[in-house]
């Protein structure tokens, strides 16, 4: 109650020139961060004549806040609680800033820093919260031996990160596929993501795929690559060679066969013009002995 009626109040002066970071403050996750705020325009002072209260700046809830030369947590949110201290003894060269420990994703937010000496000042800046993401690892499922023209899906995985991270994927020849991406960011307890990329593809003949994630914040960047070497919608070559080897057997058997066959027939048929021959000679001798007996007998 008290913070708000005398920050109601001062709202009316503000000769205090109160100074944050223009730009927004990147905190490392888990990390101890700094919130800069000098104030200047007050001079000859006594620390019991300042107040400095930090606030969230979208809900006005209370961050930490000084006054009477005492650290106050009554109002504090509870969840910075044991995790905020000022620098007392910089108080009095105009050095507000606040010490947050132990940076979590919920810190992410807009800061307001409030300085009272007689007159009022005040000014707000944003912090941004950023974790590193682990080496990211690219896995695929398909048959053991795959071959060009299959689909096949690949995996893209990295952990512990923050924000959401950008990811690409490419070919061997740099070509950028993330058109054929799905993306599966996933929050833990702590708002760390976990990326799941999985991009789907057609394999060629010895098909080389890179994933890169990139932290926006941070500008790391993970990479990691796979190459599926296809087989050919051909016999393996040990295969060739066997095939090839009942091939010419088979060949070898058939040209035996007909050469046995051949020489088969060739039999039979001189069998059967011997036969015939035979046949003809006994029929012809016959034939002779016939006329033969016919004949008279001269006397």
């Amino acid at each position: 109650m008290f913070i708000q009626a005398s920050l109601s109040d001062w709202t009316r002066v503000c000769a205090l020139e109160v100074n944050v970071s223009d730009f927004p403050v990147v905190a490392l996750h888990g990390s101890d961060t700094v919130l800069n705020c000098t104030f200047s325009g007050a001079k000859n002072f006594n620390l019991s004549e300042l107040s400095v209260f930090w606030q969230l700046a979208d809900t006005q809830r209370s961050v930490h806040a000084y006054f009477d030369k005492q650290d106050r947590y009554v109002d504090q949110d509870e969840r910075f609680a044991n995790r905020t201290s000022l620098f007392p003894s910089e108080l009095a060269s105009g050095n507000a800033s606040l010490l947050l420990r132990r940076i979590r994703v919920a810190d992410e937010g807009s800061y307001s820093c409030f300085v009272k000496v007689d007159t009022y000042g005040k000014d707000s800046m944003f912090m941004q919260v950023a974790a590193p993401y682990s080496k990211p690892a690219v896995t695929w499922e398909t048959d053991s031996n795959p071959k060009p023209g299959d689909v096949v899906a690949l995996t893209c995985v990295a952990y512990g990160g923050y924000p959401e991270a950008q990811v690409l994927w490419q070919d061997g020849g740099g070509q950028n596929l993330t058109e054929n991406v799905t993306i599966s960011p996933v929050a833990n307890e702590q708002g760390l993501f976990t990326i799941k990329s999985i991009l789907t593809v057609v394999l060629e003949p010895n098909s080389t795929y890179s994933c890169r994630l990139t932290n926006p914040l941070l500008g790391d960047e993970g990479h990691a690559s796979v190459t599926i070497t296809a087989q050919s919608p051909v016999f393996p070559q040990v295969a060739l060679w066997v095939t090839i080897g009942l091939a010419v057997c088979l060949l070898g058997l058939l040209i035996a066969l007909a050469a046995v066959c051949h020489r088969k027939i060739k039999e039979s048929c001189e069998e059967m013009r011997a036969e015939e021959e035979a046949k003809e000679l006994e029929e012809a001798k016959e034939l002779e002995e016939a006329k033969t007996a016919a004949t008279p007998l001269k006397s």
